[in-house]
């Protein structure tokens, strides 16, 4: 016994598969089987007004505003031709641009890294006061830090010998023979 009141046939011209659950396509309104309910699987001619997505411009990189019903093709088509502001002399960006003031370090960094007491730009490697001989202020910017040279000199002073920690927060080393 045939039940001909259900099911719809697939829409897709080489299918016509009969499909007692339909899913009906929210572009174009046709009614598709499992197999061909995607936009791409029936070659769905409004899909654009559905799809969501952001396209964007190849020579800038930067995001196409495209408004329903509208081509992303044609739209991104005239960015390029008015709005883009892509620039071949800033195709080749350099990130690594903060070069160690230390002589003799050739090292470069993203970001600056900035002594707190004579203002000069250091990699990592010669960041603290102390290894890059900072011709700076008296006593390093912080108690903790002059309070870790105190402990370190009186520690120095019982094993080794005589240890001054001048003004400028440098360490000193006097051995007495």
């Amino acid at each position: 016994m045939e039940l001909p009141g259900l099911g719809e046939h697939c829409s897709e011209r080489t299918c016509k598969q009969l499909d007692f659950l339909p899913l009906k396509c929210d572009a174009c309104g046709e009614v598709f089987c499992k197999d061909h309910i995607r936009y791409d699987d029936h070659k769905c001619s409004s899909a654009y007004k559905k799809n969501v997505q952001v396209p964007v411009c190849p020579l800038c990189n930067a995001p196409v505003p495209v408004q329903k019903g509208e081509i992303p093709d044609i739209v991104v088509g005239a960015h390029m031709d008015k709005d883009c502001k892509y620039n071949p002399a800033q195709q080749k960006q350099r990130i690594f641009t903060n070069k160690c003031l230390k002589p003799g370090c050739k090292r470069k960094e993203m970001m600056k890294v900035v002594c707190e007491q004579c203002g000069g730009n250091f990699c990592i490697k010669h960041r603290h006061p102390l290894d890059h001989d900072c011709k700076g202020s008296g006593h390093p910017t912080s108690k903790a830090g002059y309070a870790a040279l105190m402990r370190a000199s009186q520690t120095a002073f019982k094993s080794t010998g005589e240890i001054g920690v001048p003004s400028n927060g440098s360490l000193q080393h006097n051995r007495c023979r």
